[in-house]
């Protein structure tokens, strides 16, 4: 089986942070750099804000995260400010110039009190001006209908000291209404299980999207159908979101 330290370890295999390569990661990079202070809601293992004091951001860099195992490979850098916990209990008082959701983190505020707190706290964390900048799948584009063992994808990750072939997909469960829940295994080449993960995701469209974000007292400064900084349109598979803090 697959400690939760293994499981860390995993996601930096499946999701390297690269904005040399990835045009998400270089959008958010660009923002990253370009900010006094940062707080990264949902941070995970750290990897934007660890690339960010190597590449010289000298502001204040907050990792927000309620996974304990994440946070421990982010600590590995000492000179980011690391905090266990979820969005809707960020720091009221910090006045973020940025605060950031990347990773879709942002749909896994599946109820309607998870995202009014959690935006709520995000705004409260955010000096007047500042700007909450993530990006949500767009529903239109049907993304789980791609989640399936089928797409199973084969890598070499660090598993308890040593690399290890594994073998990782994902398979719905369940559709209902804007939400999808699904399970996500790793397993040996041979098929043994070692781990799975249940999930739960909001696909909220844009309309409903922004109705939230002006309850919770933001603007939008801009919206984007792909990294490039496309309109959206009937085919865009990404709602990307520059809110400003009013």
């Amino acid at each position: 089986m697959l400690s939760d330290a293994d499981v860390a370890a995993l996601y930096d295999v499946l999701s390297p942070w690269n904005p040399a390569l990835s045009p998400g990661d270089r959008f958010y990079d660009t923002w990253v750099m370009a900010a006094g202070s940062v707080l990264d809601v949902g941070c995970g293992t750290g990897a934007m804000l660890t690339l960010a004091r190597e590449q010289g951001h000298r502001g204040r860099l907050v990792g927000l995260d309620p996974d304990r195992a994440a946070l421990d490979r982010a600590r590995r850098r000492s000179d980011v400010d690391w905090v266990e916990g979820t969005a809707a209990g960020a720091t009221a008082d910090a006045r973020f110039d940025l605060a950031i959701m990347t990773g879709h983190a942002f749909q896994c505020l599946v109820t309607d009190d998870a995202l009014r707190s959690s935006l709520a706290a995000i705004h409260a964390a955010l000096r007047g001006g500042g700007h909450f900048v993530f990006e949500t799948r767009h529903p239109q584009a049907r993304a789980w209908e791609d989640w399936n063992p089928s797409n199973a994808v084969g890598v070499v990750a660090p598993v308890a000291g040593t690399d290890r072939a594994l073998r990782v997909w994902h398979e719905v469960e369940s559709v209902a209404a804007d939400v999808v829940t699904f399970a996500g295994t790793a397993a040996d080449p041979d098929g043994t299980v070692l781990h799975t993960d249940r999930s739960v995701l909001r696909f909220l469209a844009p309309a409903p999207l922004n109705a939230r974000l002006a309850d919770a007292g933001f603007e939008i400064g801009a919206q984007y159908g792909d990294w490039d900084r496309g309109p959206l349109t009937g085919t865009s598979r990404e709602i990307v979101t520059v809110a400003r803090r009013r």
